[in-house]
């Protein structure tokens, strides 16, 4: 009898563990049931941006109602945390990737071990590039963005001989060069014709009558203003610049801004210094933050990208593939190894003018949030 007592208790521990870490592998996910793995993994770059964190609950939300379970991962940063996670979530049975890179071509590895186990790979808003492993891209036209952003510059300065201080992303962010392209687009013109005068890159100053530039070209250019979306690398570059600018780039100013949190950064820069009667800066994002600052007078505008549709459509997409369907596309982008399908979904420019309107309006933001505003 003892010995039976003694294989009854071994089994039902057994069991008990064998429940304990089905429990703890599930802990992460959300939605519905979905069968015992994870249907779709997702994995953003880090939780230090607002935006980002923003997106974990807007994704969260999107299959909360879905017979599908997702699982979302943060890379903060690293590399080689992100391949860990798509590791992750391979081995938990994914079927559809979403992956925002920290870095495009870094992750390639990352995504080509999904591809070799049947995972279809959805880039989410930055480009996966120098792979073959990409099906689909989900992204804000990203040189409509830069091209609102510079000319939302020409319509708002006077005069000729403007100073332009230009900033740009990380140069490992494929999107930091499809801004900077879009904005050059539209501020070549006017740099050629002495609306605008380069303060702060000798290499834009070398290649300021160039309509079109390579990617080499504007590597070069990112080389000297990139803010790698940094607001502290940011302050530090605007300080430099305008230490070494004498009064004649001073005065009245033009400031391309990548985003909203290298924008409030520079801003503050520019608006503490003497010489400086006045700048218009450009944002991308609408965070919050900016646009007190664009109630306020301190920021100019801030490119809106709705990412409550930019979640829907990612979402959108991995539900058609989960179902058995070939989700539509819009257009397609080179990664440098293959034209990706992808889906685009439009900008809106955002300033005092409309700010009302476009955020509080649509129900983006609540009116209780802000100060200020009319």
């Amino acid at each position: 009898m003892k010995k039976g007592f003694k294989s009854i208790a071994i089994l039902l521990v057994g069991i008990m563990s064998i429940l304990f870490v089905a429990a703890c592998g599930s802990s992460n996910s959300t939605g519905g049931s979905g069968g015992a793995g994870v249907s779709v993994g997702i994995v953003l770059p880090t939780k230090d941006e607002p935006r980002w964190v923003q997106d974990e609950g807007r994704f969260k939300a999107a299959l909360s109602d879905s017979e599908y379970t997702t699982e979302i991962l943060f890379s903060q940063g690293s590399s080689a945390k992100e391949k860990e996670n798509v590791e992750t979530l391979i081995s938990k049975g994914i079927e559809v990737l979403i992956i925002a890179p920290h870095d495009g071509p870094a992750a390639a590895s990352a995504v080509e071990a999904a591809k070799e186990e049947g995972i279809t790979v959805i880039s989410y808003d930055r480009l996966i590039t120098d792979t073959e492993a990409v099906d689909y891209y989900v992204t804000f036209d990203s040189i409509a963005v830069g091209a609102a952003q510079g000319q939302y510059l020409v319509d708002n300065v006077e005069g000729t001989g403007v100073p332009l201080y230009l900033y740009a992303g990380a140069a490992s962010d494929n999107n930091a060069f499809l801004f900077f392209e879009g904005a050059w687009n539209v501020l070549q013109p006017k740099i050629a014709d002495g609306t605008f005068v380069i303060a702060n890159s000798s290499e834009a100053e070398a290649l300021k009558d160039k309509a079109t530039l390579s990617r080499d070209e504007m590597g070069k250019i990112l080389g000297q203003v990139t803010t790698n979306w940094d607001p502290a690398e940011a302050k530090n570059k605007a300080e430099t610049h305008l230490t070494s600018a004498g009064a004649e780039l001073k005065g009245d100013i033009a400031i391309l801004a990548p985003n909203d949190g290298t924008s409030r950064s520079i801003a503050d820069v520019f608006a503490s210094d003497g010489e400086v009667t006045s700048y218009v800066v450009t944002g991308q994002d609408a965070e919050q933050a900016s646009i007190q600052y664009i109630i306020d007078g301190k920021q100019s505008m801030t490119v809106f990208k709705d990412v409550r549709s930019l979640v829907e459509d990612a979402m959108g997409m991995a539900i058609e593939v989960l179902d058995g369907n070939t989700p539509e596309t819009t257009g397609t982008y080179n990664n440098g190894s293959i034209d990706v399908n992808a889906k685009q979904t439009d900008v809106i420019v955002v300033d005092q003018a409309n700010v009302k309107a476009e955020l509080i309006d649509s129900g983006y933001y609540e009116a209780s949030q802000f100060t200020g505003l009319e």
